[in-house]
């Protein structure tokens, strides 16, 4: 499988990295499937940090072994997911850790959704069916060295 992970520098070792924001699945490197997100996402992390936007291509072997591995897959933004991403979000979380995070972006217009959701203003219900009418991307995010060490890096392009 090809994974994407968009920045403003090529990064041919990707590392644990600590965040000063608190994102959809917590701490982790944050890849994806969908090129156009990766590049979208490269395009943003140059306007706050400077350097060339960059999509960074890596690999994750269809025979890699996940059986070692503590993996959380959402397949859908359902109410586990809107649960997990809100706690995340709101710096919260405090349930099992995982080595791999597979599930839908909450991007920005996603983002909007969660916190009207996050302040009351919507119920779960309002908050799910909003979702269900979006169209959301996935993200696999790799949280442990041992997930990372499945990644082989292929090539940086600058977009």
């Amino acid at each position: 499988m090809i994974l994407y992970h968009g920045s403003n520098v090529t990064v041919e070792r990707p590392m644990l990295v600590p965040q000063n924001r608190f994102l959809d699945f917590g701490y982790g490197f944050y890849t994806t499937t969908n090129l156009a997100q990766a590049e979208s996402f490269a395009r943003k992390v140059v306007i706050r940090r400077g350097g060339t936007p960059t999509v960074n291509v890596y690999e994750l072997p269809e025979d890699s072994d996940l059986s070692a591995l503590s993996v959380r897959e959402f397949s859908s933004p359902d109410k586990d997911w809107l649960d997990f991403v809100t706690a995340h979000r709101n710096g919260t979380y405090c349930g099992e850790a995982f080595d791999l995070i597979i599930g839908a972006v909450a991007n920005d217009d996603v983002y909007r959704t969660l916190q009207v959701y996050s302040a009351g203003l919507l119920t779960e219900e309002q908050a799910l069916e909003a979702l269900r009418i979006k169209k959301l991307f996935n993200q696999y995010v790799f949280a442990s060295h041992e997930s990372l060490a499945l990644l082989r890096f292929v090539e940086a392009k600058e977009v």
